[in-house]
């Protein structure tokens, strides 16, 4: 995995990899990636912090694991590299995004831009072999990531938690809603989006919450090509 981390991460999260229990992620990681194909890379398994620093954070976008097809995960959730075919979930969060802010829906599905803008894009789980989602569940992650959330409950500066599914919610007790704000519906997923996903409208919400805090807004609109 990518080290050391080059922004503010590397004081708030270094120390966790110290722990036991990281130690035992790596070891299992390093034998998956040895006999498996695993996803993302190795070079990008945290893309995500260094992406969008601590300090930098407006609102994390919470996924489950990473995505487990070919070419597809790159250390963002939800995000998969230019030239790669658009996952469904993703269709949908630019559906939505279109109906929320009318923005023109994006031939890609490159999300960097809005890891660029404050959103810390990640998964509770950060790797997944191939063609078995949830394959790494339980191994040490959610710990890490549980602490990840508690590094970012406790800064002063509100953060947004943008929570879709069942196992980014349960993520919710972390956070505490007199200083910081979760919005929450059903996944993305054709499987559940038609339950309360569509019609959220969490993109303008999140900006409106963002400007009462007195806060710059999130430019949500992506370019419809990548060049």
């Amino acid at each position: 995995m990518k080290q050391p981390f080059e922004n503010d991460w590397k004081d708030k999260i270094t120390n966790e990899m110290e722990k036991t229990y990281f130690h035992e992620l790596r070891a299992f990681l390093k034998q998956e990636y040895k006999e498996q194909t695993v996803y993302p890379p190795k070079d990008n398994v945290m893309n995500a912090f260094h992406s969008t620093a601590y300090e930098d954070t407006k609102v994390v976008l919470l996924g489950q694991d990473p995505y487990h097809g070919p070419d597809q995960a790159h250390g963002l959730s939800f995000s998969v590299r230019p030239g790669v075919k658009v996952p469904p979930s993703l269709v949908n969060i630019y559906k939505e995004l279109h109906a929320d802010l009318g923005f023109e829906i994006p031939k890609h599905g490159f999300l960097q831009k809005w890891a660029d803008e404050g959103v810390l894009m990640l998964n509770s789980v950060l790797t997944v072999r191939a063609g078995q989602p949830h394959s790494h569940k339980g191994k040490g992650w959610e710990e890490f990531t549980n602490e990840v959330i508690d590094r970012l409950n406790e800064r002063e500066k509100p953060v947004i938690f943008l929570l879709w599914g069942k196992p980014a919610q349960e993520k919710a007790e972390r956070v505490d809603q007199e200083k910081h704000v979760i919005f929450s519906s059903p996944h993305p997923s054709p499987f559940s989006a038609n339950r309360g996903f569509f019609g959220s409208r969490p993109f303008s919400k999140i900006n409106q919450q963002l400007e009462a805090w007195g806060d710059a807004p999130i430019d949500w609109e992506l370019p419809v090509e990548w060049k």
